[in-house]
């Protein structure tokens, strides 16, 4: 039972480390008064560019290769939503339908109608010396693969540098009113560009892992609504990076469940665990629903 358990726990932070890289992205644009409903498109566009950036073996280049990739789609929402004031839930819905249909037709003008036997090297685990050998909690959260390491240090940075600098300050006042931060001389659009690009490398980093970390090949479509998934997180996490890693290490429990299950010999439809995370992204919106939230007074607004 003991290590049905671990091997639960284990999946539950390598599920989850996707999700809260595109969470942790999402908060830091929604903090700038930006709703990014592109981040799908993002994560899609980020597996697509690890998976030509890793075309040589090379993993390293498949890292950068996908945040490159994430960069650029989101330098394309911040264009339209940024720049020429375009309404952000449409212009990310646009985006989103644009890099599926892009991501299709060249995964399918590249590796044929169905890829087949596409296989791409993963990076594994790596195991922290020492700390990895503490029963349950080392493998649980230090024999994972690197990118679980970067959430691990992105939390506290982003947390420090959202309420201990002056930066930070600027883009939480930019979320909060736009128009006051004009008269202290701060740029709203050159912060919600710089924002919604560090969000771009996070959310393209997040796809490349599910390809690089965790499947080892890639699907059409492979995203499969993280990014929607990502953004309820940002909510339920109440816009706080500790809340946001929280609430993605409950969403990923819940796509791990179904290994904990297995290994009980519970026997039920596969598509049932398959939907739990998406039945807990319904359940924690609909449980918010009516209550006060602290979300930014300026989200979706344009600036």
């Amino acid at each position: 039972m003991t290590d049905a358990l671990t091997s639960c726990l284990e999946a539950s932070v390598r599920t989850a480390t996707p999700l809260a890289l595109a969470a942790l992205g999402e908060l830091l644009v929604e903090r700038a008064g930006v709703i990014n409903i592109g981040l799908e498109g993002i994560v899609l566009g980020g597996a697509f560019g690890a998976l030509l950036g890793a075309g040589g073996n090379s993993l390293t280049i498949g890292f950068i290769a996908g945040c490159a990739a994430g960069v650029a789609i989101a330098a394309l929402f911040a264009l339209f939503a940024v720049t020429m004031r375009a309404d952000q839930i449409i212009t990310g819905t646009a985006v989103n339908l644009l890099v599926l249909g892009l991501t299709g037709a060249l995964y399918r003008g590249l590796y044929g109608a169905t890829g087949a036997a596409l296989t791409i090297p993963t990076t594994g685990s790596v195991a922290v010396p020492l700390l990895a050998r503490i029963p349950v909690l080392g493998p649980t959260l230090f024999d994972q693969p690197p990118p679980t390491y970067l959430v691990y240090l992105t939390v506290p940075l982003l947390w420090w540098w959202l309420y201990r600098t002056h930066s930070g300050l600027a883009v939480r006042a930019i979320g909060e009113r736009p128009d006051s931060v004009r008269v202290a001389g701060i740029d709203a659009h050159r912060w919600r560009w710089m924002t919604l690009l560090m969000s771009g490398g996070l959310g393209g980093v997040a796809g490349a892992t599910l390809v690089l970390s965790q499947s080892g090949t890639f699907a059409e479509g492979m995203s499969a609504g993280r990014g929607f998934i990502a953004i309820a997180i940002v909510v339920l996490g109440r816009w706080r990076p500790m809340g946001v890693a929280i609430a993605s290490l409950l969403f990923g429990a819940a796509s791990a469940l179904q290994y904990l299950f297995q290994a009980m010999g519970w026997r039920a439809p596969y598509q049932l665990f398959l939907a739990l995370p998406y039945v807990l992204t319904l359940l924690a919106l609909a449980g918010l629903a009516g209550r006060k939230i602290e979300a930014p007074a300026a989200l979706g607004r344009a600036a």
